[in-house]
């Protein structure tokens, strides 16, 4: 197990600094968003496999020639009181670092849960006390403010799409409809919880570069994605209006997160929610992301061809694949 180890960590680094560094760089995910939306994924999962399998695998190599017989000594060891002096200090300190790397994520991603439950919660209960149903549809409700606000807060059946007075003042009513589509993509594809996953990601490992890029990465790629369902049934004049006008507020203005300030108005949190077309309001992150959806669709390019796709998925299987099989496959042949 000696080499799987090393391969391991070779692969763990390779994906939290120059693949992710080199992805995030790339243009070509705004031509074509899902597919990028998955290699993110399959970077994230087979980057973290890879490191707690490294590590791992390093502190069971005295016992066992593969995962699994090392797995069975270890249990031996745990739950009969086998003799432990085959396991050095460095093993010992590897094992108690993917346990604890592993019980940290878990850990971390159920709390980031937890904490967007609680602060959806009190966003349902100052909206039922704030809000007014709109005439635009069900599950849409207007809050009373003057600066352009459109976001949507996911609850399964009872997610609804916020509105503020001042968006439906200024917007037309193509417009507006671009905007409902918008964010009515983003429940019906369910990217809140693509956003959960990588912000709790971000949370348990803040200094890897993977995090922060992944994350900014994905926070841009869910609007594109929306973007273009709008764009199946409004034009792209009607969209990229909707949007300048939504990123005309001011810096700072009530936005599209899930927290409320003290005046009752949404306000930015922690970046788990999407920021629907609320654009610059959301900082110099949401700036940037609402300048290249605009930019996008200013200057559209077409999808990779089907060849490059298929390309990238195949990268994408292969990711997840070869971290598996270094894991398991030299047990089960054993």
């Amino acid at each position: 197990m000696f080499w799987t180890s090393y391969l391991l960590a070779v692969l763990a680094i390779v994906l939290a600094w120059p693949v992710p560094i080199l992805l995030s760089r790339a243009q070509w995910p705004a031509r074509s968003p899902f597919t990028a939306m998955l290699l993110w994924q399959a970077i994230a999962l087979a980057g973290g496999l890879s490191m707690i399998g490294a590590m791992l695998v390093y502190g069971l190599e005295p016992i066992g020639d593969n995962l699994l017989a090392g797995l069975r000594g270890l249990a031996g060891m745990v739950l009969f009181n086998a003799p432990t002096t085959a396991l050095g200090f460095w093993h010992l300190f590897a094992l108690s670092a993917a346990a604890l790397l592993t019980a940290h994520l878990v850990f971390t991603l159920l709390l980031t849960y937890y904490r967007i439950e609680r602060q959806r919660r009190r966003h349902r209960e100052l909206l039922a006390l704030l809000a007014s149903p709109s005439t635009d549809g069900p599950g849409t409700v207007v809050i009373s403010h003057d600066s352009p606000v459109a976001y949507c807060l996911p609850g399964g059946a009872r997610s609804v799409t916020v509105l503020s007075d001042g968006l439906m003042a200024a917007l037309e009513p193509a417009e507006l409809r671009a905007v409902l589509i918008h964010e009515n993509a983003h429940l019906s594809q369910r990217h809140h919880l693509l956003l959960w996953a990588f912000a709790a990601w971000r949370q348990a490992l803040p200094w890897l570069p993977t995090t922060r890029l992944a994350q900014e990465a994905v926070s841009s790629l869910i609007e594109m994605l929306a973007d273009d369902v709008a764009l199946k049934t409004e034009s792209k004049a009607t969209l990229i209006k909707a949007i300048a006008i939504v990123a005309s507020g001011p810096a700072g203005a009530p936005g599209s997160r899930l927290d409320f300030n003290d005046a009752g108005m949404p306000s930015a949190a922690d970046g788990i929610v999407d920021g629907g077309l609320q654009g610059a309001s959301g900082g110099a992150g949401s700036a940037r992301t609402t300048a290249s959806r605009v930019s996008r669709l200013l200057s559209p390019k077409e999808p990779l061809p089907a060849p490059l796709r298929a390309l990238v998925l195949a990268a994408c299987l292969l990711l997840l694949a070869v971290p598996t099989a270094l894991l398991i496959v030299p047990g089960l042949l054993g």
